[in-house]
């Protein structure tokens, strides 16, 4: 039986977290993949475990792994204990919020499923899916970064610092992943454009950005990082 690890950081999202839960159990995968959700809550302030806990209770036939930090360590770390947890055939990422579609699942996995790719990502920049507008000096930023990562990993991406990344179990947990904050996505794109012969594919997929009153949590000094962890991870730390 196939099935899809997804992994979920969480912190501070105990008002919503149960809508991208219910966005993820209403999803029909194809050729009758199962999932798994493993939810990390790194060390949040608000009631991120009461609520996640509460879910788990009254949800019992979905299968919710839950797993806490003691301490804040990040969104990078908790997307490694979720990852180090993860024992489905594939492994996504999905942001606690609900500014990317679990319904797109389908459309990720397909380059997998037909054997074509072993890691896919999905772009906000191409296709014909629903964008909301909102940053103009947010989306230069992302295109600066895709476009720096890619003169050094040789990718063509469109999207590096996309959340939706597919990858087959055993590619994403061979990889030494160090980052612990936002430099995840550079530090896991350098890594993987390194392991030989991998196949990696782009979908277009849809964006429902938040703004910084509705939860965002990135911003400008993030940037700096990435770019920081684009170079140290592609020139200095193989």
């Amino acid at each position: 039986m196939t099935t899809l690890s997804i992994v979920i950081p969480a912190y501070n999202e105990g008002p919503t977290i149960h809508y991208i839960l219910n966005k993820i159990k209403a999803v029909e995968l194809i050729n009758g993949i199962q999932k798994e959700i493993i939810i990390v809550n790194d060390c949040s302030k608000d009631n991120t475990e009461e609520a996640i806990l509460s879910y788990q209770s009254a949800n019992p036939d979905l299968p919710i792994s839950y797993h806490k930090h003691e301490v804040n360590q990040g969104k990078g770390a908790a997307l490694h204990t979720g990852i180090k947890k993860a024992t489905g055939d594939y492994v996504i990422i999905q942001d606690a919020d609900l500014e990317y579609d679990p319904e797109e699942y389908n459309i990720l996995l397909k380059p997998l499923l037909d054997g074509f790719a072993d890691v896919v990502y999905g772009s906000r920049f191409i296709g014909g899916k629903p964008h909301r507008i909102l940053f103009f000096w947010h989306s230069i930023g992302n295109r600066w970064l895709t476009t720096a990562s890619n003169m050094l990993t040789n990718l063509n991406l469109t999207d590096m610092e996309t959340c939706y990344k597919v990858f087959k179990r055993e590619t994403i947990q061979g990889i030494a992943l160090k980052e612990k904050r936002f430099g995840f996505e550079p530090e896991v794109t350098a890594k993987i454009s390194r392991v030989p012969k991998v196949r990696i594919y782009e979908v277009g997929i849809s964006y429902y950005g938040r703004t910084y009153e509705e939860g965002k949590k990135i911003g400008w000094k993030d940037a700096f990082r990435a770019l920081y962890c684009i170079v140290k991870y592609n020139i200095f730390v193989k």
